[in-house]
């Protein structure tokens, strides 16, 4: 997918929604690729308002995602996006985020009371209103309920297992001892907070940075900075969770996609 057929660009976040969303950024696709969409396997939870076919907003939410998925694109959409922080999940939506793993479903849809309160709240606002709509009546109502203390647990957790310059993921032994938690605990906290095992945290958050900095490096140079034993283990993770190698990825032998009723970006 090219630059001309996706515009992506991200959006002021209101300082009242920072402890809850890392993220917003509007998207638009100005006309259907000739490839496949690609969904990467991503590690966020997302509320995603976007405009129906019938020109009505409607609110998703979108679980993380563990391995990539490829679609072929049949309509055109445009839609805000707000990737919540870890361990925003269940105080938001009322329930863990493992849950939501690779689910993507109407916000109403969601058991329980928390989501369909949402829900209500969200009804019928375009992307702008629905974001300044969370920023009135989120802060307030996490403080009220969200578990601060295992909320840090789960930050920090996520922290030392993340991939950014001069640190690699750690083992989870140690981060567990880093944390003074058990290793259960720490799965736990992850299943709950994030949606996922640390170990796949950290698999996925590499294989990111895979596809983020494969035009800088030589494969060899790319699977040292990113933590992976050798080449070989780089291209046997890449595979795993992108369903081909590298190099089939990187020059466009996809494996084939799927129907899909609405178009999305590769990200």
């Amino acid at each position: 997918m090219t630059n001309s057929e996706v515009s992506e660009r991200e959006l002021p976040l209101p300082d009242a929604l920072r402890p809850w969303v890392a993220r917003i950024a509007d998207l638009r696709v100005n006309r259907l690729p000739m490839e496949p969409f690609t969904h990467l396997p991503d590690t966020a939870t997302k509320l995603v308002v976007r405009v129906e076919g019938n020109g009505r907003p409607g609110v998703l939410v979108v679980g993380p995602r563990v391995r990539a998925t490829y679609h072929a694109a049949k309509h055109l959409v445009s839609c805000t996006e707000l990737r919540l922080t870890p361990g925003t999940a269940r105080p938001l939506l009322g329930v863990p985020a493992v849950e939501l793993v690779g689910r993507a479903l109407p916000l109403d849809e969601l058991p329980g009371p928390v989501a369909r309160q949402l829900a209500v709240e969200l009804r019928g606002l375009a992307p702008e209103a629905a974001v300044a709509r969370l920023a009135e009546v989120v802060p307030a109502r996490l403080t009220a309920v969200a578990d601060g203390a295992r909320t840090e647990l789960v930050r920090a957790g996520v922290d030392a297992m993340s991939l950014r310059t001069g640190h690699l993921p750690g083992p989870v032994p140690a981060v567990a001892r880093e944390l003074a938690v058990s290793e259960r605990q720490l799965r736990k906290l992850f299943a709950e907070g994030v949606g996922l095992s640390p170990k796949h945290y950290a698999r996925i958050n590499r294989v990111r940075a895979v596809v983020a900095h494969a035009t800088e490096l030589s494969w060899a140079e790319l699977a040292a900075v990113t933590g992976y034993y050798d080449q070989s283990h780089m291209t046997s993770d890449f595979r795993a969770l992108m369903g081909v190698p590298p190099r089939s990825y990187f020059t466009g032998r996809l494996p084939e996609a799927l129907p899909c009723r609405a178009a999305v970006r590769r990200g």
